[in-house]
């Protein structure tokens, strides 16, 4: 039976995607499941992808065949920019097939790909496709990352309304409390964004990742 496809994307660059996915691997792959990464574009680097090797590291595991024959990183550019940039300074336009044909070779292998997106949720992977419009067309659901930094409720319910519109399914929100952060301000962000899920109609559970530990709701929440 072909796997199953989990996107996973954020608020925002540097909101903790990469922290959250290698997460999220290494505990299923505790659970005894066979799952796999996938970083759709990465930018900023070149060979493997930094989030990969992120990854990886997170997960406990060295860098697998399906990494070195590309399928996990299928476009990695230099100029660390939004991916249409990155690859038009390259001189090569993204193919969408191309990353979906290295997405459906990973599900004929593992029973779980997680795939993580660029910056955030509206980073265009062209100038007329969009990474939730890519997710959208190819029927994946959504993990979202955010967290309680200032300015993270409006990205959050930005990203839910964004979600709600191309009737993508949020499966969960990982509330990343990494660093110090003022409890008060993180309580009400959490609860505020919980509201205004509910209000869009989604069950969504918003999962606390402290420390390198989920906290409160378990990743068996997920339905991984």
């Amino acid at each position: 039976m072909k796997g199953s496809v989990l996107a996973v994307s954020g608020i925002d660059t540097g909101i903790g995607k990469t922290y959250a996915t290698g997460l999220i691997a290494k505990a299923l792959l505790r659970q005894g499941k066979a799952v796999i990464t996938q970083k759709i574009v990465q930018t900023g680097c070149e060979g493997v992808a930094e989030d990969i090797l992120k990854h990886r590291h997170l997960m406990g595991i060295g860098l697998q065949d399906v990494d070195r024959e590309g399928l996990t990183s299928p476009y990695v550019f230099r100029y660390p920019a939004s991916p249409h940039l990155s690859g038009r300074m390259e001189e090569v336009e993204i193919d969408i097939l191309h990353i979906r044909r290295a997405t459906f070779a990973l599900q004929k292998r593992y029973d779980l790909v997680l795939l993580e997106g660029v910056g955030g949720l509206l980073v265009p992977l062209a100038y007329d496709l969009l990474f939730a419009d890519y997710i959208r067309n190819a029927g994946y659901e959504l993990v979202l990352v955010t967290g309680p930094r200032l300015g993270s409720i409006s990205h959050t319910l930005l990203s839910i309304e964004a979600c709600v519109k191309r009737g993508i399914v949020i499966r969960g929100v990982i509330y990343n409390l990494f660093g110090s952060t003022d409890k008060l301000i993180a309580k009400d962000t959490r609860e505020v964004i919980l509201h205004y899920l509910h209000k869009a109609g989604s069950k969504a559970p918003i999962i606390d990742l402290r420390d390198g530990l989920f906290e409160g709701e378990s990743l068996h929440s997920l339905r991984l």
